[in-house]
């Protein structure tokens, strides 16, 4: 850094702070909105709490892939913003200093940032979703120690069905038991317990010993009359069920590494609908990794407010921008991975015709002496703001007249 001039210094210290704020407040709503949903499935299927932070653990790459240019986009316009409502830009522009030269240091930052968006779009995200999947698929199969759920019926293996009151000791010491067991002869145990624990067995390590105390079972068995046994202490086998092994990686597009996307696209076994899959993606990474690249003149065109003005239209309009772009990169990934549209037209056409309007909003502000690529709606926000005010003024007048 110290090679660099104070100029370039000063501005990287105005993009560093805003930029990496922004990436961790996006990052943590969207992490934090997850966590919700992921909570309620996790307590749906009666796993462990531990799991909900690996799930959200493997989602950060693909949170991180939409925080970043967020991030990169809001510090550079926030710190030319500062410049510019400080007159400070006017005097870099006096002493000969262009938008251009300005952006030297924010271009470095873009570069090592689409490198590094690039690495996790093509490796770390399809390769997180795999084993979020994973943790999904070993939730629901009970390979996680999935617990009892209280004051339900859990069926075990189709022949086994057993009801608890209360639960402790995250789930080992049970109170309060109702448990019907089915034998493969027709005789059906009816067996009610105080409590229960279950315990493991060091040589078999697919079979778990229920221990009930204090308890009774009633024997029905074909053509027999039932029989009421009391017991003290009764153990109950329980055979834990297969726990089936997860897929290979790959069974989604999403899980596939960019080169593996490009084999598959000029693939001749691959079947239609994978390459129309496969191609969707691999484009949709690329233009999302490619608009980073235009970010920071997007930035400094809604980061300069009118002369004496210190409006923050620009701020809003910029999260819009990008928000509304990256949806319409979703919908025609989607399109076009159906086969209705070519990539090349669902997704870089849009590509195109924002970086024209980017471009065209920064030769207006760098090139056009008063140039304001957003003037009009600044006229517009600020009547609207000057009729809201006359209108909330008359309101307050009414009311301390009628008072």
């Amino acid at each position: 850094m110290k090679s660099l001039p104070a100029i370039d210094r000063y501005i990287f210290r105005l993009v560093l702070m805003p930029m990496c704020g922004v990436f961790v407040i996006a990052a943590s709503l969207l992490v934090l909105d997850k966590m919700l949903k992921l909570f309620d499935f996790v307590a749906t299927e009666g796993g462990p709490v531990s799991v909900v932070f690996r799930m959200l653990a493997n989602l950060l790459p693909e949170y991180a892939s939409l925080a970043i240019p967020l991030g990169l986009l809001l510090g550079i316009l926030l710190a030319f913003r500062k410049l510019a409502t400080t007159s400070e830009l006017d005097t870099m522009r006096a002493v000969g200093l262009s938008y251009t030269r300005l952006l030297r240091v924010p271009y470095m930052i873009t570069l090592v940032l689409a490198a590094l968006n690039l690495v996790i779009v093509s490796y770390l995200q399809p390769l997180s979703r795999y084993y979020y999947e994973q943790l999904q698929f070993e939730l629901r199969s009970g390979a996680l120690g999935a617990s009892i759920k209280v004051g339900e019926f859990t069926t075990l293996q189709d022949k086994m069905a057993l009801r608890i009151e209360q639960s402790r000791e995250e789930g080992r010491q049970l109170i309060g038991i109702f448990a019907r067991v089915a034998s493969p002869k027709g005789q059906i145990l009816s067996i009610s317990a105080r409590e229960g624990r279950f315990l493991a067995l060091k040589d078999s390590p697919d079979t778990i010993i229920l221990r009930l105390t204090d308890g009774q079972i009633v024997q029905d068995a074909p053509g027999q009359a039932p029989r009421v046994l009391s017991f003290t202490r009764h153990d109950l086998p329980i055979d834990l069920p297969a726990v089936e092994e997860f897929r290979q990686r790959g069974g989604k597009e999403r899980e596939y590494f960019l080169p593996e996307l490009l084999r598959i696209t000029w693939s001749d076994r691959a079947s239609e609908k994978l390459k129309n899959e496969s191609s969707a993606s691999l484009n949709f990474r690329l233009v999302e990794v490619a608009m980073m690249l235009l970010l920071p003149l997007l930035a400094v065109a809604l980061a300069i407010p009118p002369k004496r003005s210190t409006s923050a239209l620009g701020l809003f309009l910029s999260i819009v921008m990008v928000v509304a772009y990256h949806k319409v990169n979703e919908y025609g990934m989607a399109v076009s991975a159906l086969g209705r549209v070519s990539p090349l037209l669902a997704l870089w056409g849009p590509f195109v015709l924002f970086s024209a309007l980017i471009l065209w909003m920064y030769w207006r502000i760098a090139y056009v002496p008063g140039g304001q690529p957003i003037g009009a709606l600044e006229r517009l926000a600020d009547n609207l703001g000057k009729w809201g005010r006359k209108l909330a003024a008359r309101f307050n007048r009414n009311r301390i007249a009628g008072a």
